[in-house]
């Protein structure tokens, strides 16, 4: 590693701003309060009484306490304040920036298909997969290439008189993209004789072989007609612009890929759920990215020419497979044991190069490092019947006006990230209750409490939903401005309201489905209040409303494992992705926002320690057109890469 010492941004105390809403009853803060208690992003201590909070936590062996400090030393530090913002660049290496797509050169690469404007016409409707899933496709290359043409590829290419770059269907922070994607799955005619675990390129549309597998290995583990998706993160992209807090954002993006290839699925009559029992190793092994170089974390942030810092760390694997299908025995050691031995196949392809020069912010690695799971046996692979979402889920009719009948390709392939919106278009009360009732995890028809992840697409995720939504109510017809909460497991519901500030209503809103567990809190003109807890950005104020994501974070990291600690990132991404679909399918547009000061968003709802933390913004509304940037077609696209 050739490296030098890389000294740290500078901070200038910015000017501290006052919230200023209506009734400063429920927003006391004074220039004195914030600059005391938020003086430093890495020094918060996760709790104001520490020797009551290890007396009401749940003791655990000192090696995962050490984790667990370690993960919340890098939430704390990684956040950004009134007074100074997590560390990062001084300004953007435009030089160095990261080629975004990875490439495998020398691998065969094996050409996807397109689609016309007629077979996109063909495609179920958007609303229609909330209701129940078509029947499965077999898998094909016409299949294969549609599930990933409507998940993963470009949409668009942008382009103004100075630059050119590319729009992908699923989000990105920044549009940087550090996830890759890799397909493992049985013989598939016209693409390969034998099964085959492949990386996905999507400036191409094409598979790149990285190795074939023995015949045996599907028939053994998985049901029929079913193959797997693997993600892994380049933490590299994401930390070129965003420095240390780059950690969080790639984990955003692994949910809303998980939630964009769910969705693709759906269209196909297929099911998606996460293989968590798998472990660090057996994903490494599985996608094939043991073959980077292993790369030493230095003790501090460096810069330099650090080329195995371009590494892919293994996310996550899913299996895909038939709608209809309710279990199977799989024995996850033996299925281990396959794996483990992938590293002894022929892997083609030696990976592309991304940047000339690098910057190393350690604090991502050492995370990375603390945060790795460990394979967790079981013998039964369980899936959860299939629950309906949304308000219109009964009537087809009230939906197809709703969403104006737009298929599930239109909605995915169109979706874009608005950069401004109007600050004038408000939204109908009933769109806004639709909307929310499609983020809910257990669906809304069932009669029970939200808990269990069973809607699309959270249904992929095998935990219990552990992300709740705060709401800044802006532009809602019929709706009084304010802040209101969504709670989406409501086994927490009495810790919420014990751990916020006790003023707080909790009345159900007028017109609120009597399943759709949203409360108001207070009502106040919170759009001030909004965007300066968004970094001062307009768009949280301007759009119909804008929200924060809630996570029961260390409860959750002292229960299960510090390994949970990037997945409830992407519960938030999948949360968002979903946030982005129905705001486009209902006509408006929508925007995730990474920056936001974490504790004065803590201290508005009135919660102390590390219990609950925000860990991502949204907001939703009309989006205004940048007419000086030119739209073309995602493919065929510029042959440079951008």
């Amino acid at each position: 590693m050739q490296s030098s010492s890389f000294p740290l941004r500078n901070y200038n105390p910015l000017p501290l701003f006052h919230f200023l809403p209506n009734n400063n009853h429920f927003f006391p803060f004074t220039k004195s309060q914030s600059m005391s208690t938020f003086s430093s992003s890495s020094s918060p201590s996760p709790s104001n009484n520490p020797t009551q909070q290890q007396q009401q936590q749940p003791q655990i062996p000192n090696i995962e306490q050490n984790k667990l400090s370690h993960v919340i030393k890098y939430h704390n530090q990684t956040k950004h304040n009134f007074n100074n913002y997590a560390r990062g660049p001084h300004g953007l290496d435009w030089a160095n920036q990261p080629n975004p797509f990875r490439r495998y050169l020398s691998s065969p690469l094996l050409p996807l298909l397109h689609f016309t404007t007629q077979q996109q016409q063909q495609q179920p409707l958007y609303s229609s997969l909330f209701n129940s899933l078509p029947s499965p496709k077999p898998i094909s290359k016409t299949t294969i290439s549609q599930f990933l043409y409507d998940s993963l590829s470009l949409s668009a290419w942008k382009s103004t008189s100075f630059s050119t770059w590319s729009l992908r269907v699923n989000p990105s922070s920044g549009n940087l993209h550090p996830t890759e994607a890799y397909i493992i799955a049985p013989s598939i005619e016209s693409i390969s004789d034998s099964p085959f675990v492949a990386h996905y390129a999507p400036k191409e549309h094409s598979l790149e072989l990285r190795a074939q597998i023995p015949s045996g290995f599907f028939p053994k583990f998985f049901p029929p007609n079913s193959f797997l998706v693997g993600f892994s993160s380049i933490f590299w992209r994401e930390s070129w612009k965003y420095g240390e807090r780059g950690f969080r954002y790639c984990n955003h993006d692994v949910g809303h890929a998980i939630a964009a290839v769910s969705m693709a699925a759906a269209s196909l009559g297929w099911d998606v759920k996460l293989l968590d029992s798998l472990g660090f190793d057996e994903l490494k092994f599985l996608m094939g990215v043991h073959v980077f170089p292993e790369f030493e974390t230095p003790s501090n942030a460096v810069k330099g020419k650090i080329p195995e810092i371009e590494f892919e760390h293994p996310d996550c694997v899913m299996l895909v497979f038939p709608s209809g299908v309710s279990g199977f025995d799989l024995d996850y050691k033996e299925l281990s044991s396959d794996i483990l031995l992938f590293s002894k196949l022929e892997w083609k392809g030696k990976p592309n190069s991304l940047s000339k020069e690098h910057v190393c912010w350690d604090i991502i690695y050492k995370t990375s490092e603390v945060v790795k799971k460990n394979l967790t046996l079981g013998d039964r692979f369980l899936v959860d019947p299939f629950q309906r979402s949304g308000l219109c889920s009964e009537n087809e009719n009230d939906c197809e006006s709703c969403y104006k009948g737009l298929t599930v390709r239109e909605v995915v392939r169109k979706r874009r990230s608005a950069v401004d919106m109007d600050g004038v278009t408000g939204m109908e009360r009933d769109t806004f209750y639709q909307i929310l009732s499609r983020c809910l995890p257990s669906g809304s028809e069932n009669g029970k409490k939200q808990r269990r992840q069973l809607s699309l697409p959270f249904r992929a995720l095998p935990w219990d939903a552990e992300v709740h939504a705060a709401l800044f109510v802006h532009r809602v017809v019929g709706l009084p401005q304010g802040l209101y909460f969504l709670v989406r497991n409501e086994s927490h519901f009495g810790e919420l309201k014990k751990a916020m500030l006790p003023d707080f209503v909790w009345t159900k809103p007028e017109g609120c489905p009597d399943d759709l567990p949203l409360y108001e809190l207070l009502r106040s003109d919170c759009r001030r209040l909004a965007k300066q807890l968004s970094c001062h950005q307009d768009i949280a104020s301007d759009g119909c409303f804008s929200l924060g994501m809630l996570a029961r974070m260390e409860p959750t990291l002292r229960e299960k494992n510090v390994w949970m600690y990037p997945r409830l990132f992407w519960e938030t991404g999948v949360l968002g992705q979903v946030l982005y679909l129905e705001a486009h399918a209902v006509g408006i547009s929508a925007t995730g926002i990474g920056c936001f000061f974490d504790d004065p968003v803590h201290q508005l709802l009135g919660l102390k320690g590390s219990t609950f933390q925000s860990l991502y913004h949204f907001t939703l509304g009309a989006p205004v057109e940048d007419k000086r940037i030119m739209s073309l077609p995602a493919y065929p696209g510029p042959d440079a890469d951008a």
